[in-house]
């Protein structure tokens, strides 16, 4: 009998444990090569397991289980192939006989719900029968699209109807639920319990006229999607804004080591994104260097990743900033937390017509604040407001980003 050894992968340098989330499947079942079978919880991101052969496997940890880099945690009978794959033609053979083609003809629905239920993952279809969701309304993002957990955790998060299961609220009962914290939340909120313990962490506010970069966006959306192939959203606009911004108040985008300060020659800009296992940040490279349509090329790709749970910690290492954008959720202003060891991060929030002056007058203007939070250890107050000034200035006349944050009549009149 040949046996295959399943040991837990290094989720990356520094990572020593790692928690067993669920299996995808059960004790003796017989899994492919490559099938995915079961999530792990690390500190910085969840991974997946793999079938490293086919075979009949059994499962050496239980769900929910802390196991070591290296572990044994599962193994598989590569002798159960060979009769797997015998006994598949003979019953495929026999079930072919021509009633059953009639029979298919009248219910066309019926074999799509039954294909993509037995695609779903355990897990998945315990989800999908709680709240009563169809198999087939789920896309799968698995292996051969198999529906995984996290499928569906996104599809209930895009705002579902499904019988009503998931509107009626409350279930009336006086039962409670304890659920073990993964990994992940928990190493989230020791960082976040740190920040505010270790750093002097401030939150300046401004607010921002929307009305130059909504009629830019509108005016040419439609040709930028043609020619670069990705939406013109916000987001794009404010990144460059704050690389240019960064240009300026370079101690904005420093960091604090021990005893020393490092400053960096480059924007590493982190993008908070929302996926079904919660807010994560991963990182645009060089982001200063990339034009709008290269901005919003990697925020899709990126957020992509995120939904479907294929974010890895390379893709959430390092960052010299972080901006995060609660105005999607409907946030008038917060103050958002610092991403260690970051020393800064720029929240945006939601954009509201509000009346304002403008040269006497008062007119009705769609209008965003925006709010800096930073370490005074190493960012005074003087560089934090100036940093957010122009930030809004570039959003305000966005022909500054152009022109390096400087007055393009001034440029021309080379002043």
């Amino acid at each position: 009998m040949a046996t295959v050894e399943i040991k837990v992968p290094s989720p990356g340098e520094s990572i020593t444990e790692v928690r067993i989330a669920q299996w995808l499947v059960k004790d003796g079942d017989t899994v492919e090569k490559d099938q995915v079978i079961a999530e792990i919880d690390s500190d910085k991101a969840t991974l997946e397991l793999l079938a490293e052969a086919e075979g009949r496997i059994s499962l050496k940890a239980e769900a929910d289980a802390t196991v070591t880099v290296g572990d044994v945690v599962a193994s598989i009978d590569t002798s159960v192939k060979a009769e797997k794959k015998a006994e598949a033609p003979k019953e495929e053979k026999k079930a072919a006989p021509a009633k059953e083609e009639k029979k298919e003809a009248a219910p066309a629905k019926a074999p799509v719900a039954e294909a993509s239920s037995k695609s779903a993952s355990p897990v998945a279809k315990a989800l999908m029968a709680e709240k009563g969701i169809p198999a087939d309304k789920v896309k799968g993002s698995g292996p051969n699209g198999r529906v995984m957990k996290s499928d569906v955790e996104a599809y209930i998060a895009g705002g579902v109807e499904a019988d009503g299961s998931l509107m009626n609220g409350w279930g009336g009962t006086r039962d409670s639920k304890r659920t073990k914290m993964t990994s992940l939340r928990s190493t989230v909120a020791k960082r976040l319990v740190s920040v505010k313990n270790q750093t002097a962490m401030l939150t300046t506010f401004n607010e921002v006229d929307m009305s130059a970069v909504m009629a830019l966006r509108n005016k040419y959306k439609d040709n930028f999607k043609e020619a670069k192939g990705v939406n013109l959203g916000f987001m794009s606009f404010f990144t460059k804004a704050v690389t240019e911004a960064l240009r300026l108040f370079p101690g904005v985008n420093a960091q604090i080591d021990g005893e020393e300060i490092v400053s960096f020659d480059y924007a590493d800009i982190g993008i908070a994104v929302s996926s079904p296992k919660g807010l994560m940040v991963p990182v645009l490279r060089n982001a200063e260097r990339m034009s709008l349509a290269e901005i919003e090329s990697n925020i899709k790709a990126l957020a992509i990743k995120a939904r479907d749970g294929k974010l890895t910690i390379a893709d959430m290492t390092g960052g010299t900033f972080t901006i995060t954008n609660g105005g999607v959720f409907g946030s008038m202003m917060s103050t958002p937390i610092i991403n260690p060891p970051q020393s800064a991060i720029l929240g945006m929030h939601n954009i509201v017509e509000r009346p304002v002056a403008v040269n006497g007058q008062v007119v009705i203007r769609p209008m965003m604040y925006l709010a800096l939070s930073y370490d005074h250890r190493i960012i005074d107050g003087k560089d934090s407001v100036g940093f957010l000034v122009k930030v809004k200035e570039m959003i305000e006349d966005p022909a500054r980003m152009v022109f390096g944050g400087k007055d393009p009549g001034a440029v021309l009149l080379g002043l």
